[in-house]
């Protein structure tokens, strides 16, 4: 059996106090397992304490299941939130788009080039202009169409074709990758911590139709983007990865356009490729990412 079979990832928090780190160490040790990568955090401002266990299990913990398992006692000794993830098992990805297809044809490229640990089961989107795009890369594509005007009813039922698609692929993670539509507050409950946005960041701040058109006008000389979960809180999820990039007066709208729209590709995938390696832990409207 190959020994990626075997690894796995501890992820858990609560409260801190002493010995927690001896305690999932000593676990580990005494089920035959060997750490590869310890990685921990105490917020001094909540009191908790978050940590991250990327170790190989033997022979006879083949399941995730059984991991979990062993931390039993932990749990209830430490109030611990523990999840255990197989490595071997890649998070199955739905990506949704409307008509930019910067941050799309970036993911599917690091996916098939073997850089993002998951599984793309497909596409979808309210326009069909990224259809030839998925299918370059082999993947589906479900073009679930919104009227101009849609009224609630319209738009949640838009919704619930996505969550079937969801429901059907099995899929955990739910990547907005420049899908220009405002989710209603009940799906949003639903993807609780399995959904991805990017949205620009300028300072100051332009909203609504053409940002960077906005942008330009106004002579801004830094740029930048923001990958975060999705809340029904309007782009104020709790924040993966941020990053800008300074800009001047040479640049014309189809430059600054560029400029921001690398910078949107390279903030959602790391932030992708973090919450796939399960290298994000929640900690209130805040992350603790371990890189």
């Amino acid at each position: 059996m190959d020994s990626a079979t075997h690894d796995f990832v501890l992820t858990l928090s609560c409260s801190d106090s002493k010995g927690i780190v001896h305690s999932v160490s000593g676990v580990l040790y005494q089920a035959g397992c060997n750490i590869l990568d310890s990685q921990q955090f105490g917020d001094a401002a909540t009191g908790l304490f978050f940590m991250r266990v990327h170790f190989s299990a033997p022979a006879h913990l083949d399941d995730a299941d059984q991991v979990q398992w062993l931390f039993a006692d932990l749990r209830r000794r430490f109030g611990m939130d523990t999840r255990v993830h197989a490595l071997a098992r890649r998070e199955r990805v739905l990506i949704a788009v409307s008509r930019q297809a910067h941050c799309l044809n970036d993911l599917l490229f690091r996916w098939r080039a073997g850089q993002m640990p998951m599984e793309v089961v497909g596409v979808v989107s309210n326009h069909a202009d990224c259809a030839a795009l998925a299918a370059h890369y082999e993947v589906p594509f479900h073009h679930v169409p919104l009227p101009a005007g849609a009224d609630a009813a319209t738009r949640r039922a838009q919704e619930q074709r996505i969550e079937q698609l969801m429901h059907e692929g099995r899929v955990e993670l739910l990547v907005l990758a420049r899908y220009m539509q405002i989710l209603s507050s009940a799906f949003c409950e639903r993807l609780d911590g399995r959904a991805i946005n990017i949205h620009h960041s300028f300072l100051p701040s332009f909203k609504g139709a053409r940002p960077y058109q906005q942008a330009h006008e106004r002579g801004v000389k830094l740029i930048g983007a923001t990958a975060h979960y999705v809340t029904a809180e309007l782009d104020e999820g709790p924040i993966i990865e941020q990053d800008v990039q300074r800009v001047d007066h040479a640049l014309d709208v189809a430059g600054l356009t560029a400029a921001g729209q690398d910078v949107e590709t390279q903030v959602l995938a790391r932030a992708v490729r973090w919450h796939v390696e399960h290298r994000i832990l929640r900690n209130g409207h805040k992350t603790v990412v371990f890189k």
